[in-house]
Formats: structure tokens, sequence, C-alpha cells
């Protein structure tokens, strides 16, 4: 019983010495990136969870629980979650395109770009990158939505920060006003 214990003390320690590992490399990478704090503190949730899942099947068998009680466990809640997430489909890939944009996007708040689609115009500066859409300020008129499945399918360019009169600080003011803004923005 003791042994039990114990083993169950070392998996936890290590649970947690690899979460906090895990959310200072999301934080340096979230700061890296220039990402908005409730972004990143998500992704970590969301990796936190995962980790915590992993560690407590690894630890389940361990201590005693055939392997294939565990396995049964482990796939009967993803073909759950499955099934679940099948019928929304739309939430899955959005979330999955949000994690991979946070590691993967070369872009971030404060660039102007232009999504390439022959129908709309979706040209602006970005505004919040969220775990499902991604919010572009154009030059003229109302912030726009754009899905986070179909920023990564389209081709993204990234446009020149707009010339004024005193172009030798545009980029530091153009992005200073953004982050002064972005809550009026939202709105």
């Amino acid at each position: 019983m003791l042994n039990h214990l114990l083993m169950i003390i070392v998996y936890l320690a290590v649970f947690f010495v690899a979460q906090r590992q895990l959310n200072k490399w999301i934080h340096l990478q979230a700061e890296k990136k220039q990402v908005s704090e409730v972004r990143s503190r998500l992704i970590s949730r969301l990796i936190s969870y995962l980790l915590f899942f992993v560690t407590l099947s690894i630890m389940a068998v361990s201590l005693g629980l055939g392997y294939q009680e565990v396995s049964l466990f482990v796939s009967s809640a993803f073909a759950v979650l499955g099934v679940a997430l099948f019928a929304q489909w739309s939430i899955l890939s959005n979330i999955t395109a949000g994690v991979l944009i946070f590691f993967a996007f070369p872009y971030r708040i404060g660039d102007r770009i232009k999504i390439v689609d022959k129908e709309e115009n979706m040209s602006g500066i970005i505004v919040e990158i969220s775990l499902f859409h991604v919010l572009i300020k154009p030059d003229v008129g109302d912030v726009m939505t754009y899905p986070n499945s179909l920023m990564l399918q389209k081709a993204v360019i990234k446009l020149p920060e707009p010339r004024t009169a005193n172009t030798f600080s545009t980029s530091n003011k153009t992005k200073a006003k953004i982050n002064a803004n972005r809550a009026k923005w939202l709105k």
C-alpha cells in the first residue's frame, strides 16, 4: 500500500513539474508571438488537461489496473468524444487550427495582412487571434471575423504598413494605436 502511495506521489510530482515547464514554454512562445494572455492561458489549460489524462492513464496501468481495462476506458472516452465532436466538426477543426496558429502562424497582432480570396477583399490589421477565429480590422469598415480553419487553408500575404507623412516611427505608432483601441474595436 505504501509502495502505491509513493508511486502516486511520484507521478503527480512529475505531472506538476512537466505542467510548469510546459506553461513557461507556452508563455515564452506567447510573448515572442505577441499573443494575448487569455489565449495563452487557454492553450496552457488544454495542454494541461491532455497531460493530466495521459498521466492518469499511465498511473492506472502502473498501479495494477490491467492494460486492457485502461485501454478500453481510454478508447471508449475517445470514441464518445469523437462522436460528440463529429457532430460539430467545424468547432473541432477551428480549435485544432487555433492551436496550430498559436505555435506556427507567422503573423502577429498588429500585422497588416491580406487573405487571398477571389470573392471578397479580406485585408486589414490583425486585432485579435482567438481559439476559433481571427479578428481583422480593415482600413475602412467594421471588424471582420475569419475562422481559423479557413485561415490555414487560404494564402495569407503580409502587407506593408500604411505610409504617413511621419514615416520613421509609423510601425510603433500603429502598434500602440492598435493596442490602445483593441477594446473599442471588439465592441
